[in-house]
């Protein structure tokens, strides 16, 4: 119904976001990770859900259409509300959650606070597949990780006249195994095995 919103913070916090859009306050429920990347911005644009209950209507705030379409397939699990699905997303962020579901890592899904083994188990179940279908499975997602950090290695590597598909198995190889590597340490890494 409301898919996005556009306009100035008028106050946050790492649950919450009012935002001035024309002279109309949203109350915006946000996870930390939005919270996170939005907290020193004054112009805002947000993905939004509103989510119609029959005594509320409760708008949810994304920084990313990723994290949007991970909230909204996380409510379709019996068992797993709006709250939590907040909490998931502010536990995790959606590529680490698509990579424990593609892993059946119940025990990353149940260090989020309030989330059990059934839940866990459920999640996994319910979202395997979906996951698949959208076209991300185990083999893909590395190189998914972080982008930005993975393009930066990338052009600086082949810039130093590194063959690009070494340099592309070394980056992929690296950040499978830590995936939150900064710049720097992943360009020396690939270096030393090059």
């Amino acid at each position: 119904m409301i898919s996005f919103l556009k306009g100035k913070k008028d106050s946050i916090d790492p649950t919450k976001l009012v935002l001035d859009v024309n002279g109309v306050g949203y109350d915006i429920n946000i996870s930390l990770r939005t919270f996170s990347s939005l907290k020193d911005k004054d112009d805002i644009f947000i993905h939004t859900h509103l989510n119609v209950k029959e005594d509320s209507h409760t708008l949810y705030g994304f920084n990313s259409i990723n994290e949007k379409e991970t909230f909204l397939s996380l409510l379709s699990i019996n068992g797993v509300g709006p709250s939590t699905a907040i909490m998931i997303l502010s536990s995790l962020s959606a590529l680490e959650l698509k990579k424990a579901i593609i892993n059946s890592d119940t025990n990353k899904i149940k260090s989020v606070k309030g989330i059990g083994l059934k839940t866990a188990q459920r999640i996994i179940l319910e979202l395997k597949d979906k996951i698949s279908v959208e076209g991300i499975d185990s083999d893909k997602i590395s190189s998914v990780y972080d982008n930005t950090t993975r393009d930066e290695a990338l052009s600086a590597l082949s810039s130093l006249g590194i063959s690009k598909k070494i340099v592309e198995r070394h980056i992929n190889d690296i950040l499978q195994r830590e995936s939150d590597i900064s710049l720097e340490s992943l360009i020396k890494e690939v270096l030393k095995r090059s």
